[in-house]
């Protein structure tokens, strides 16, 4: 795959976003939002990559992972008006399934052609697969470390500049209760991913974002975690509590256990 390649791709992409553009503010907003996230996760992976001394050839099928990882999102929205997975469908399986449909990746190669889907369609799952081939590893683990920074990114600014007014789609349309649900602390402290299936409340999905920390991969990921400061903003837009601070406290330390000074 050569940078003439990826350019197309880049374009179809560009192109595809642009049939869901709509007059509707609300709408328009969030598919500005996931086209804009998409751009930033190219630029991510990019970064974790050459910190990892990856080649050229490795680092443009790196960035046509991240191009398509949120392919899906586009249809989702306009489809169910939702984000969330659990009340529509899986936005990793529909990504997938519209490459394949769509013959976006006729001009690469079978096997990268391959890699891609899978990874695409491996990228939001709780645990990768065991029986797959550890290129294929490799690239998913990269792609979900640079997806989660400019996630952090995407809710960390959300949440403070937040006034009054909510995004439903950007929240999952969690309701906005003061309470934490007992499996997702318990998750958390035993230093598990929280399963999506166990939130109840926006609370919940706050703490489930701060604990992704226990699913980052390398070491420049956890550089720019504590760099940009995420975990302590997300628990800034938290309860004030002590099970909140326990919670926090025990998040940090797997932080810094893992990224130690430079």
């Amino acid at each position: 795959m050569n940078e003439e390649t990826v350019s197309g791709l880049k374009q179809w992409f560009e192109d595809y976003v642009n049939t869901f553009q709509s007059g509707n503010v609300e709408y328009k907003k969030n598919i500005d939002l996931k086209r804009d996230h998409t751009r930033r996760v190219c630029e991510e992976i990019l970064d974790i990559g050459k910190s990892l001394d990856l080649g050229d050839e490795d680092l443009r099928l790196a960035q046509v992972i991240a191009l398509f990882h949120d392919v899906g999102r586009f249809s989702q929205y306009a489809r169910y008006g939702t984000f969330s997975d659990l009340r529509s469908e899986d936005h990793a399986l529909l990504g997938a399934r519209i490459l394949r449909e769509k013959n976006v990746l006729k001009d690469i190669g079978p096997e990268e052609e391959d890699l891609i889907l899978r990874a695409v369609t491996y990228h939001n799952r709780s645990t990768l697969p065991e029986k797959e081939t550890e290129k294929c590893l490799f690239m998913t683990r990269l792609l979900r470390d640079a997806d989660k920074l400019d996630i952090w990114r995407v809710v960390t600014d959300y949440y403070r500049e937040q006034e009054g007014s909510r995004n439903g789609a950007l929240e999952l349309d969690m309701p906005d209760s003061p309470d934490v649900s007992p499996k997702v602390c318990e998750d958390l402290m035993a230093q598990r991913i929280v399963k999506m299936g166990n939130l109840r409340t926006l609370n919940d999905f706050k703490l489930l974002q701060m604990g992704w920390v226990f699913d980052i991969n390398f070491p420049r990921t956890f550089h720019l975690i504590r760099e940009r400061g995420f975990l302590a903003m997300i628990r800034d837009a938290l309860p004030e509590s002590q099970q909140v601070l326990t919670i926090y406290s025990q998040i940090e330390s797997y932080l810094e256990r893992h990224c130690p000074d430079l």
